[in-house]
């Protein structure tokens, strides 16, 4: 049996878990070939911050030289030899040196902006296309466990959220940096005790902000499922809304939505919340430090250095302390934007991560053929399947199918009819014994090949939100019109695709709406056939139509099934009637085999459904008619505990 951990909420989430630095492993994964566009974006935030600085510096110089000549007119990186002698020329030289870090400031933004916005937006769709190719290969059981609104929400709203932080939020935080690097070497620079007094703020602010992280980390993680939530539960009910209305059930999906809409309204809440006491007190702290600088200055200015400074403070020097303070207090009050995003990024890219990560369980083996010119011989030698470890669901198949042999699967629901074809199409592997096809284990062929040998027609087929001609050529998508229409007519279909305003070019709607469910059905069909597979299965494939759509697409099953290995599920015995074998399937076991004739003589479970069809009910035995009734009251039980 197998060893391996069922594919639940917990497995899932636990690799998300296991996931440590999510971003830079996201950047490293999926930045590789962008990365030019990352480095131009972080030379141009630190050049434009660098030159957003150099302004107050100029101003600070030319109030002591120019206008109170209290110092020589000096400016760092340039020698003396390149600056004018003149008042004059001072002024405009100034004047000059400002406008051309402005005009360089304004022209880095632009160039920051461009290639951050084109790295982000390169990574998002790289990263979205990834997840989506990953969730495709992922076994069936994946599927089973989470909801069609959550793998949206992961391929939609995770995947902006990473890209709105890589786009904005993380040029922030480079020029936010480069700004509290270069003011605190510039104010250094022009006088190291009064400095002391302006980055006070620095180390507090850091405190601040860990505590905040470690509160809002999370939080993001919880908003991020409860938007997973939410998406489900409005994708449910958006593919229900004709049961909806019809069970008159509109109040009470109403809650349910609201239910879940509240809950990520409160997970929000909680976190902008946390926000509004973390902003304004960065805010705080980064006010007191222009007011500290302010007063310790003035003080400084107007009464000589106090306390336990030293030395001298010009007027330039403290206006271009209180320049660079001041040009600190919106970037530092950003860092709980910065810190926001951060956060709820990381916990987008860990639900990202975290499914590229999900091991695919059925691959192809390292040394896989492809099945080639298959004639369909079938096998099922001694086979044993289990879900999960709880309950064996299949246990000692065995099964041989000659070639263009047709057989079928009858028995109760939930007796293992169609895992036994799951099992064929290799959208599980067995746990003991082994299918062969044409002499080859399925698990030693491609699945490509595999899968391309089959063709499959369910109670319920997908149709696409296209053309009829484009949901009949699905799969074989160089297929001429003439191909088309004689797959249709194949499928007893043509008549009532010629009889649409638009004939083989009329749109179905999404899923077919437009369509009755018989002609879906025989479209399913037609797609079949168009694939020309070598051996067929028909999974319940009349079971939800009238009966005269039965008969048609009855007749289309006998035609495909003349040269070609058929299995085909039915509750309708009448399907079977004619098949070279059925077999009876029990709590995961054949009990019965044979033909139709046979099986009546025998008088087994066969023979009981056959009258129940038939409406012989007052010829059922007793024990039939009980083991029925726990059949499904067990099936009742199954349904509330999933």
């Amino acid at each position: 049996m197998s060893t391996e951990p069922p594919i639940d909420s917990e497995y899932i989430q636990k690799h998300r878990e296991e996931i440590d630095h999510p971003l830079w492993q996201l950047f490293m994964r999926f930045g590789e070939g962008n990365r030019r566009w990352f480095v131009v974006g972080v030379l141009a935030s630190i050049g434009s911050r660098f030159l957003s600085l150099v302004p107050p510096v100029i101003l600070g110089v030319a109030i002591d030289a120019i206008f109170h000549d209290s110092a020589e007119f000096t400016l760092p990186f340039i020698p003396p030899a390149y600056l004018p002698d003149t008042t004059m020329g001072q002024f405009w030289f100034a004047i000059g040196a400002m406008g051309v870090a402005m005009v360089g400031q304004a022209l880095l933004i632009f160039a920051r902006a461009t290639s951050l916005n084109l790295f982000s937006h390169r990574v998002k769709h790289e990263a979205r296309t990834a997840t989506y190719q990953q969730m495709q290969r992922l076994d069936m059981d994946f599927f089973n466990e989470v909801q069609t609104g959550e793998l949206i929400s992961i391929l939609s709203n995770d995947t902006n959220r990473l890209e709105q932080f890589l786009d904005s939020m993380m040029g922030e935080a480079i020029q936010l940096i480069v700004l509290m690097l270069g003011t605190a070497v510039i104010l250094a620079w022009l006088n190291p005790q009064l400095a002391l007094v302006t980055l006070m703020v620095v180390p507090l602010s850091a405190v601040f902000t860990y505590w905040y992280m470690r509160l809002a980390e999370e939080r993001y993680t919880d908003i991020r499922e409860s938007v997973g939530d939410l998406n489900s539960r409005l994708e449910n009910n958006l593919n229900g809304i004709q049961v909806i209305k019809a069970s008159n059930t509109e109040g009470y999906e109403d809650d349910r939505v609201e239910d879940h809409s509240y809950r990520y309204f409160r997970l929000d809440w909680l976190a902008l919340r946390l926000g509004f006491v973390y902003r304004p007190g960065l805010r705080v702290l980064t006010s007191l430090a222009f007011i500290a600088t302010f007063i310790v200055g003035g003080v400084w200015i107007l009464q000589g250095p106090p306390g336990p400074l030293s030395g001298e403070l010009t007027v330039g020097t403290l206006v271009t302390f209180l320049l660079l303070t001041q040009r600190l207090v919106n970037p530092l009050a950003q860092m709980g934007n910065i810190v926001e995003r951060y956060e709820d990024a990381k916990a987008s890219t860990k639900r990202i991560l975290g499914l590229m990560n999900l091991p695919v369980r059925i691959q192809d083996a390292p040394d896989a053929v492809d099945l080639e010119n298959v004639r369909g011989r079938v096998e099922f030698d001694d086979v044993t399947f289990a879900y999960d470890e709880d309950e064996t669901v299949l246990e000692d198949i065995d099964v041989d199918v000659e070639p263009g042999e047709t057989v079928g699967l009858v028995g109760p629901t939930g007796a293992g009819k169609t895992t036994i074809v799951k099992l064929l199409l290799r959208l599980y592997d067995v746990n003991d014994g082994a299918i062969r096809i044409d002499g080859h284990d399925v698990r030693d062929v491609t699945l490509a090949s595999l899968r391309g040998s089959m063709g499959y027609v369910g109670q319920d087929n997908f149709l696409f939100d296209g053309t009829v001609e484009e949901n009949i050529k699905y799969g074989q998508f160089e297929a001429s019109r003439e191909d088309v229409i004689e797959a249709a007519k194949m499928a007893e279909a043509h008549d009532f695709i010629t009889n649409l305003p638009n004939g083989y070019d009329q749109d179905i709607g999404e899923r077919g709406v437009k369509l009755s469910g018989g002609q879906r059905q025989r479209i399913a069909v037609a797609r079949t056939i168009l694939q020309r597979p070598s051996i067929m299965i028909f999974d319940e494939a009349t079971s939800a139509v009238d009966t005269e759509t039965e008969m048609l697409i009855q007749r289309s099953i006998d035609q495909l099934a003349a040269d070609r290995t058929t299995f085909i599920i039915a509750h309708r015995l009448s399907t079977v009637r004619d098949a070279d074998t059925i077999l009876v399937v029990e709590q995961g076991e054949i009990v019965e085999r044979g033909t139709h004739d046979e099986l009546l003589t025998a008088n087994g479970l066969y023979a009981n459904l056959w009258r129940v069809q038939a409406g012989e009910i007052d010829k059922l035995p007793e024990e039939f008619i009980e083991q029925a009734s726990e059949r499904v009251a067990q099936q009742a039980l199954d349904a509330n505990e999933d």
